[in-house]
């Protein structure tokens, strides 16, 4: 099974000019903020710590494993935000393997007394290593004695850097927020076999917190997001519940999946788990995906002047 799903990851790689790749996704949406929108930089004000696992389709050996690690905080002097983000995607064990870091900057502008904007733009390094000694090729093998030839296939690049591109932009006020980012804008060339642009990803997210006691001890929160990437979309339509440091959300992801997800929260510190129950054609095989968030938030000084920071879903 390891060397079908190698054999199919060097056919596609063969065929880089019509096939593009897409990104990463995590459930936990807020639990990573500034890989969702990076004109999340700074809106928690205090310097905030994010860390991320996501383990998709354990049950197959080509799984994919997604690490994801941020630090943001808010600087008066530059009139905004700034974050830097790295994250670092697994697929088939190791055998192709992309990480990304990231700097990010984003301008604060208030609006109105209850209404404020952010910007971002974000500057990312993205480096993609293929192992191609892990790589098997229909005319190595031996009837006899397995892989033991020589291949005469044509031989990838085992490293591929450049430079990619990313903005965002984030409304909110005190019960509810909207934003929308576009990540890739320069379509950076990936391909270790030819070109093969990263397409454009355009992410639109929004909700609400619908107070169910006085100071959000208790809420309700529904949220929506819409990402397209190429010719592929997703759309998530979930609800979080918050009682004291509990949280529990629910969310469903377009003919793909049902996800459950439970948290804690404190004023310093934040842990989340989620799972994903497969609902397409693949039921029943992938076993599902699990995803573990935390996230430390730290004190800072007492603010000079009034900032106001977003109230949104921690995961």
């Amino acid at each position: 099974m390891k060397q079908r799903v190698l054999l199919l990851i060097l056919v596609l790689l063969s065929i880089l000019s019509d096939v593009r790749a897409q990104d990463p996704q995590f459930t936990q949406f807020y639990a990573n903020p500034l890989y969702l929108n990076p004109a999340f930089a700074g809106t928690a004000r205090c310097p905030r710590i994010c860390m991320n696992y996501r383990n998709q389709w354990p049950n197959l050996s080509g799984r994919y494993v997604t690490y994801s690690a941020s630090y943001d905080m808010h600087v008066n002097a530059l009139g905004g935000g700034i974050g830097a983000l790295v994250t670092t995607d697994d697929q088939a064990i190791g055998t192709l393997k992309t990480t990304n870091a990231s700097l990010i900057y984003s301008f604060l502008a208030p609006v109105t007394r209850q209404f404020s904007l952010k910007f971002a733009l974000q500057a990312t390094y993205l480096q993609k290593s293929l192992d191609v000694a892990a790589l098997n090729f229909g005319d190595m093998i031996d009837p006899r004695r397995g892989f033991v030839w020589n291949t005469n296939e044509a031989i990838p690049q085992n490293t591929k850097v450049a430079a990619d591109f990313s903005a965002g932009m984030l409304g909110y006020s005190k019960n509810y927020f909207v934003g929308f980012a576009a990540h890739h804008i320069n379509q950076p060339d990936e391909g270790m076999l030819g070109t093969s642009r990263l397409p454009v990803k355009i992410t639109a997210h929004g909700g609400a917190i619908i107070p169910l006691e006085k100071g959000n001890e208790s809420y309700l929160s529904p949220n929506i997001l819409f990402q397209q990437q190429q010719k592929f979309t997703q759309l998530n339509i979930g609800l979080y519940y918050k009682k004291g440091a509990f949280v529990a959300g629910l969310w469903y992801r377009n003919s793909d999946a049902v996800m459950a997800l439970v948290g804690l929260q404190t004023d310093n510190f934040k842990f989340g788990y989620s799972y994903d129950v497969t609902v397409s054609k693949l039921a029943g095989n992938t076993a599902g995906s699990h995803e573990i968030s935390a996230q430390i938030q730290f004190e800072c000084k007492s603010k000079r002047k009034r900032y106001r920071t977003i109230s949104c879903p921690s995961f």
